[in-house]
């Protein structure tokens, strides 16, 4: 139920809408800028992280839920998204004006430091093809060959190489993921075409798409769009990309200070707080490495269970067996063993970025700019200043996760394939002011700050109020926050 509905009236406080179209205006002092802790669930509680069995209802085993399970459930292998019918029809009188998403990339296969230094059996890709050619603009002649690479290896070259053999770059969206990423668009452009003035039938200025430099996200991005605008399926269409030394969305620009926040709390670090879980679970390590083959004393495979977590569960979304040391089939990873591991993924995910009263310090360095971007994009918008009304950005979990960091979700999971953050901005009747509506997983996502709570209806005011106080106005502060202190 949106706040509106429920009764619930803002303070006056909030009422000017000067603000939404000057990002010069002072925010509010009101806006509560503090960290505010996530709601305690078995994700957070290393008791039960630990000491449980299964994953609590949480699903790795491939794209597609068993029948008996809800679409909404959490699935890392392909996270719920806004579709048309699941989707939270907004109060009456509310008219969608723009739509601004970010999301994680589709699934891959994992990347090359997360494969074993043997792999038991080899992945194949060869049924896919990964295009990487250039093309002449303006005039658009003549016209390139469509290539695509397929990997080989050569019988004279004497070096084998690491992990996996087959046919398959690591990483690289698969087959499977490519299929979840055209399916994405698909749903979206059911949800918005009927829903969003001004939603073009097919591209044209008024849609934006942005990758990183990452060539995994382009590889989504030719599928979400083909699924979207299906009549551009053999055609060209630019997607935007930032250069990589200073690109917001991964994000890839340099910051300092944020690094030695995290190094003193996170990975890597001596803090009890983050060091408990790994010495409560060294069993399972020695276990996972007698199978893998890495050495006990690679840091970088111990510093937390992100390695172990990756190679396992990109083998369960692609229906691949899990791993048995090699040369000895008895000794294999278990189910339980893997279960464990995708726990203990949850519970460092959440303690980075939300448990940790930290996390928001080392997010509002790493991701202001972009905050800021999107806080720049929702005030042109209502200045009417570029035509766009529908901005999609593919990323990773990094990325989405810094914005849940920001945003202060209430209950923090690690965002699986494809994980989907929308900033829907509505307008109702004649009003000057302008609302915004949050999802995650389709659904309005809840804030433990008091300012945003469930973030259904908000006024836009104080969202920018909340962005500017983090990061500043065009992210003003963030170069300062960058520095080291």
């Amino acid at each position: 139920m949106s706040r509106f509905a429920a009764g619930y009236v803002l303070p006056a406080l909030f009422f000017s809408s000067a603000r939404a179209q000057d990002s010069n205006a002072p925010p509010s002092a009101a806006v509560d800028l503090s960290w505010h802790a996530p709601n305690q669930t078995w994700i957070n509680d290393i008791t039960q992280v630990v000491n449980g069995s299964g994953t609590y209802g949480f699903h790795f085993g491939g794209s597609t839920l068993p029948a008996d399970v809800k679409y909404g459930t959490y699935n890392w292998c392909n996270m719920p998204h806004v579709r048309e019918d699941m989707y939270p029809d907004p109060p009456k009188g509310y008219e969608l004006t723009y739509v601004e998403l970010i999301h994680r990339h589709h699934k891959r296969t994992p990347y090359a430091n997360n494969t074993f230094p043997r792999e038991g059996y080899s992945w194949e890709c060869t049924d896919e093809g990964l295009s990487y050619y250039g093309s002449p603009l303006n005039p658009q002649n003549p016209n390139p060959a469509q290539t695509y690479w397929f990997v080989h290896t050569s019988e004279v070259n004497p070096f084998a190489p690491k992990g996996f053999n087959g046919s398959c770059q690591f990483p690289q969206i698969t087959r499977a993921g490519l299929e979840d990423s055209w399916q994405h668009g698909k749903d979206l452009y059911q949800v918005y075409h009927s829903r969003l003035h001004g939603f073009p039938a097919e591209p044209d200025e008024k849609v934006s798409f942005r990758v990183t430099s990452n060539a995994i996200t382009s590889q989504v991005a030719g599928m979400v769009i083909s699924g979207m605008f299906p009549a551009i399926w053999d055609g060209r269409y630019p997607v935007n990309i930032q250069p990589s030394s200073i690109d917001s969305l991964e994000p890839a620009y340099s910051c300092p200070a944020s690094n030695q926040i995290s190094g003193q709390y996170g990975a890597g670090s001596s803090n009890p707080a983050w060091t408990g879980h790994l010495s409560a679970t060294a069993d399972l390590f020695r276990s996972l490495d007698v199978v893998s083959g890495v050495s006990s004393s690679d840091s970088e495979w111990h510093r937390s269970f992100d390695h172990y977590y990756d190679n396992l569960s990109t083998r369960q979304c692609h229906q691949k067996p899990l791993p048995c040391k090699i040369g000895s089939e008895m000794e294999c990873v278990t189910q339980a063993q893997a279960n464990e591991v995708y726990r203990l993924g949850q519970y460092e995910y959440s303690y980075l970025y939300r448990d940790s009263p930290e996390s928001l310090e080392v997010a509002k360095r790493s991701y202001g700019v972009w905050v800021a971007e999107l806080a720049r994009n929702m005030r042109d918008h209502v200045a009417g200043v570029k035509p766009v009304v529908y901005m999609h950005n593919i990323a990773h979990d990094g990325s989405v996760s810094l914005l849940l960091a920001i945003l202060q979700i209430d209950v923090m999971a690690w965002p699986g394939m494809g994980a989907e953050v929308v900033f829907e901005m509505y307008k109702n009747g004649d009003q000057d002011k302008r609302y915004v509506r949050v999802l995650f997983g389709g659904q309005v996502l809840t804030s433990s700050n008091p300012s945003l709570g469930e973030m259904d209806m908000i006024e836009l005011d104080i969202l920018l109020d909340y962005f500017d106080g983090l990061v500043g106005a065009n992210a003003a502060m963030v170069p300062t926050l960058c520095a080291n202190e």
